[in-house]
């Protein structure tokens, strides 16, 4: 029986969820370049590629969802 807090999202809606975070996280991005805020662009990269090397791993294409290519 399963409780409330057992729910165990699929494969699908984890790589939807990590596409949305990537997205968020390369506008993010965009925005601390586009401002001269270096430390917080290093901050954000760093999650960009955690994120990147997940999507890579679940089988992600990311050419056309890559739009800083770093």
């Amino acid at each position: 029986m399963e409780k409330a807090g057992d729910y165990m999202p699929g494969g699908a809606e984890i790589i939807r969820d990590t596409v949305n975070e990537f997205q968020k996280v390369q506008a993010h991005m965009k925005n601390a370049r586009e401002e001269n805020a270096m430390k917080t662009y290093e901050g954000l990269k760093k999650d960009y590629k955690s994120l990147k090397a997940v999507l890579n791993s679940l089988g992600v294409n990311l050419t056309d969802i890559d739009e800083l290519k770093e």
